[in-house]
């Protein structure tokens, strides 16, 4: 992939991140005005829609090996049921700050899954990234875990973190050889009618408790729905394809500081100097972490050891 394609797919990895950042507020809120696990299930399947036309519209399809089918509902499994089902249940014991801090270890998990399963190298200038991009973190919550109170709902935020990261592994496999776009769309389709089952039996009145909602809470439902998680994951899924799981993971660090940022802009919270410190080591992370640093020095050498060459 050359320097240009590079930073594009960078760019639109960030961007997705921003979006998921105020997706959590958004996720917050709908929570709290929804039944929970049948909101995240028509949520998901109006991702599933919305990744369906896009590939229909690409004409991208065609039928699946055994082997895509196992990995790519391993994938709808972890990340799509199991993730989103938790993301909302733990919503509702914890607020979404905690998640945002939560969500943001998936780089560092990813990264040792996928050094263990997919053989990707970790690096020292790697490992110094993650090591930034969690300095980061944890400066963005206030410098201190002293005031952090682990509930049970901080518990199932862990644990949909874990799934989440599990399933990229998943997604790198299956991408190998498929369209990420038709991976994702599966995923969605087919985990939004498992999600759809679960909900009836947890939640037997989540229907019709759907239609009693604020205009503003639609609004925000579609958004969610078809921007941040449909068009959202048709990227990230894409960007696994092409830089692998552990590179792509490491921008879930951006999501707690866009969750702070639109926090301050929609809830009036207070952005803080330890945030904005922790937001220059999460750059510096990413930067690292990314491998784009290693690359760089690379195509130094390149073009040094050219010039030596023709001056030779």
């Amino acid at each position: 992939m050359n320097q240009k394609r590079l930073l594009l797919t960078y760019g639109l990895v960030f961007f997705v991140t921003a979006i998921w950042g105020l997706n959590l507020v958004i996720i917050k809120v709908l929570v709290e005005d929804l039944p929970p696990q049948t909101m995240t299930a028509f949520r998901i399947m109006m991702a599933g829609i919305t990744a369906l036309i896009i590939i229909v519209l690409g004409k991208s399809f065609r039928r699946l090996s055994k082997k895509e089918w196992i990995y790519t509902l391993l994938g709808m499994l972890f990340g799509v049921i199991l993730h989103h089902l938790l993301i909302a249940i733990g919503l509702t014991m914890s607020d979404a700050s905690n998640a945002s801090l939560i969500l943001a270890l998936v780089p560092l998990t990813t990264a040792i899954l996928a050094v263990l399963f997919l053989g990707e190298q970790l690096t020292k200038l790697r490992m110094i990234g993650f090591i930034l991009a969690l300095t980061g973190v944890f400066f963005i919550q206030g410098g201190s875990f002293s005031d952090m109170q682990l509930s049970q709902g901080d518990l199932i935020l862990f644990i949909a973190m874990v799934v989440q990261a599990i399933s990229f592994i998943f997604v790198k496999k299956a991408t190998a050889t498929l369209d990420s776009k038709q991976v994702t769309t599966i995923m969605y389709l087919a985990g939004s009618i498992g999600l759809l089952i679960i909900s009836f039996i947890a939640e037997p009145e989540g229907v019709s408790e759907m239609t009693s909602a604020s205009l503003f809470t639609y609004f925000l439902f579609i958004v969610s729905g078809i921007v941040a998680t449909g068009v959202g994951y048709i990227v990230f899924n894409a960007a696994i394809q092409k830089i692998g799981a552990g590179q792509t993971a490491i921008f879930n660090n951006f999501v707690p500081f866009f969750g702070l940022v639109f926090s301050a802009l929609f809830l009036n919270e207070t952005i803080t100097t330890s945030q904005l410190i922790g937001f220059a080591f999460i750059v510096s992370g990413v930067l690292f972490g990314t491998g784009y640093i290693e690359k760089l020095r690379i195509n130094r050498r390149r073009k040094l050891n050219n010039t030596k060459k023709s001056v030779g």
